[in-house]
């Protein structure tokens, strides 16, 4: 490995590198069906950052459409830089894509293809997806393919509670107070989305809470371990 590796597992006592079974490797790569869909591992993204992987993420679609009255339709696309900048993440690790929002499963293949091509450029050791419970059609197909793509690496599906059914949330990835901080200025910098419950300072900062009440922290991001890989 290139960069030093972080352990996502929880302990009391940091581990040597050398004593660390469960290594994240050098690169991750967040996938998004739509942009700000990040907002779901947002303090995990901080704690990669920090470690020193290298985190790129990938948005599938600007959501245009979904955009609320009063704002312009490609709102999302600017807001992104500012919501990335608060997470470490250069300009540079970030790319956009254009499908349509609400309609990816009629572009299902061209997303595969597309997965197919950030596999290659990218070659991550971890991909973060939407979980696979989450009933919002696009984040289903953004996990399925996702799977597809990246099946030989560790992939993890991060939590969206507005639209999970059922999570197998058998990770956990504890979050510092500086970790959940900017978690918060994150979504804060998407004041098109600030209407939506689930991007509410209280909503975030009470979900961390109970997770972090799971494993015994403060705080914490819950993950679905849909593939693990151990090399």
């Amino acid at each position: 490995m290139t960069r030093s590796a972080a352990l996502l597992a929880v302990g009391h006592t940091a581990l040597t590198k050398e004593a660390r079974l469960l290594q994240l490797g050098s690169r991750a790569l967040v996938l998004g069906a739509h942009i700000d869909d990040e907002f779901g591992c947002a303090g995990t993204i901080v704690r990669l950052v920090e470690e020193g992987i290298e985190v790129h993420i990938a948005a599938f679609s600007p959501a245009a459409a979904s955009v609320p009255e009063g704002f312009a339709p490609d709102v999302l696309t600017h807001e992104v830089l500012d919501a990335l900048a608060v997470l470490g993440i250069p300009r540079e690790r970030f790319q956009q894509f254009d499908f349509p929002v609400r309609h990816f499963p009629a572009h299902r293949q061209e997303i595969l293809e597309e997965l197919v091509r950030l596999r290659q450029d990218i070659q991550p050791d971890l991909v973060l997806v939407p979980a696979m419970g989450d009933i919002h059609q696009d984040h289903g197909v953004m996990a399925r393919e996702g799977l597809r793509a990246f099946k030989h690496v560790t992939v993890l599906g991060y939590e969206m509670p507005m639209n999970t059914v059922t999570f197998e949330h058998s990770c956990f990835v504890r979050l510092e107070e500086r970790h959940l901080e900017a978690k918060l200025a994150h979504a804060a910098v998407y004041r098109s989305q600030a209407w939506r419950p689930y991007f509410a300072p209280d909503a975030i900062r009470s979900l961390a809470t109970v997770r972090g009440l799971q494993i015994n922290q403060p705080a914490a991001e819950a993950f679905e371990v849909i593939r693990m890989a151990i090399i």
